[in-house]
């Protein structure tokens, strides 16, 4: 894992001011979480206190269009020297290179440097999903672990249903307003999804997911105009993540779960459940928002490790 920020970001005024400038963009526009825009600024903070000592003074604005490959592949090679996992270092480089796109929008001159060095190769990580059966307990069950008031049990049943039911990332359901929650008395029911890199999608809405969204807005306490947020705190604040992780983990610790049945992987069982059950990889990319193929395809990794294990058990000479 990356090291924790210390102090003030080691940089002169002008570029701890764009740091802070993207930061905010990410949280205001982009709607990211707060855990999210954390990562981005240990990771950011790493580099730049890299580069100052380094180069022997806090990098400004006008040294981010100096840096060269061997400044970049010195940071990294200093990174592998601490133990640091490749994949700690790979999120690490994607932060960087995302806040020089940034830079470079608002028309600031960055080096190329960045795009000229490869992540380090990482090993490729296999979804892990549930059970059907255990999906369904946790839907089930919903927000029935909740604590008090009443009310935020049926609001994370309804977050639950629709991480599954839809596929979503807990950010994007977080991310809805008021305005965006389906008819309870539609005949279709869909939700319009802005997802990583601000790209829209269209995902279909099941009517027992449209129901439970309707059934915790009926005891919401708090008056939700259209341009409020969908999903609120106790205080009427859009909700945050940690709430939804505490459910899931009081979900895991009754229903016997792994570790790995995170809100997460609803997401991953929604696509595995799809696939299994004959969805097409081309469908389940456009529900998922996945900008390439290759993401989705991952699913039938996980689709044949279950058949692997099905015939292992069944088959009469598979002992």
């Amino acid at each position: 894992m990356s090291r924790p920020a210390r102090g003030p970001m080691p940089a002169a005024a002008d570029l701890a001011a764009a740091v802070d400038t993207w930061l905010g963009r990410l949280a205001d526009e982009r709607r990211r979480s707060d855990h999210t825009i954390a990562a981005y600024r240990r990771d950011l903070d790493g580099f730049l206190r890299f580069l100052a000592e380094h180069r022997g003074a806090a990098p400004d604005l006008a040294s981010l269009g100096d840096l060269t490959v061997r400044d970049i592949r010195a940071w990294l090679a200093r990174r592998a020297a601490e133990g640091l996992a490749r994949t700690s270092t790979a999120r690490a480089l994607s932060a960087v290179r995302v806040f020089f796109r940034h830079l470079e929008r608002d028309g600031v001159p960055v080096s190329p440097a960045l795009s000229l060095v490869r992540a380090p190769k990482t090993p490729r990580a296999v979804p892990r999903p549930l059970t059907e059966g255990q999906a369904r307990a946790v839907v089930d069950l919903g927000g029935l672990n909740a604590g008090p008031p009443d009310w935020t049990a049926r609001r994370d049943a309804a977050v639950l249903l629709l991480l599954y039911g839809c596929g979503l990332r807990i950010g994007e359901a977080l991310g809805l307003d008021r305005a965006d929650a389906p008819a309870a008395d539609a005949a279709l029911h869909s939700l319009m999804i802005t997802g990583k890199g601000n790209k829209q999608r269209v995902v279909p809405v099941l009517p027992v997911v449209a129901e439970a969204i309707a059934d915790y807005l009926a005891a919401c306490p708090h008056r939700l105009e259209p341009g409020d947020p969908l999903f609120v705190g106790v205080r009427g604040k859009r909700l945050q993540p940690r709430p939804v992780q505490r459910t899931m983990a009081r979900l895991r610790g009754a229903l016997g779960l792994p570790s790995s049945a995170t809100p997460h992987a609803l997401r991953h069982s929604f696509a595995t459940h799809l696939l299994a059950g004959g969805g097409d990889l081309r469908t389940i990319q456009e529900l998922l928002g996945h900008a390439s193929l290759s993401t989705t395809q991952r699913y039938t990794e996980v689709d044949e490790a279950g058949l692997l294990a099905a015939y292992r058990a069944a088959h009469p000479r598979a002992g």
